[in-house]
């Protein structure tokens, strides 16, 4: 009784164009995925954030004067 060699089961190859077509298809899923997560952390505001508050201050009034000095400089020739 001679042994005989088993055929070797064929393995089934994707077509090249599928499996480019799948890469594509996963990095385009991580780049959702990214983006998604960078607006999630970008909507969430930091706690205890520093607030800023602008306001117009107006002048107040002063007070007249008491006394008006003039002082006159005549030149000598």
């Amino acid at each position: 009784m001679s042994a005989r060699p088993r055929p070797r089961a064929r393995r089934r190859r994707t077509p090249r164009v599928a499996r480019a077509a799948l890469r594509v298809a996963l990095a385009l899923l991580v780049f959702a995925a990214g983006v998604a997560l960078g607006q999630a952390l970008e909507d969430n505001p930091d706690p205890g954030g520093t607030q800023t508050l602008v306001r117009t201050l107006k002048p107040l009034e002063l007070a007249p004067q008491r006394e008006t000095v003039t002082v006159t400089v005549s030149g000598s020739p």
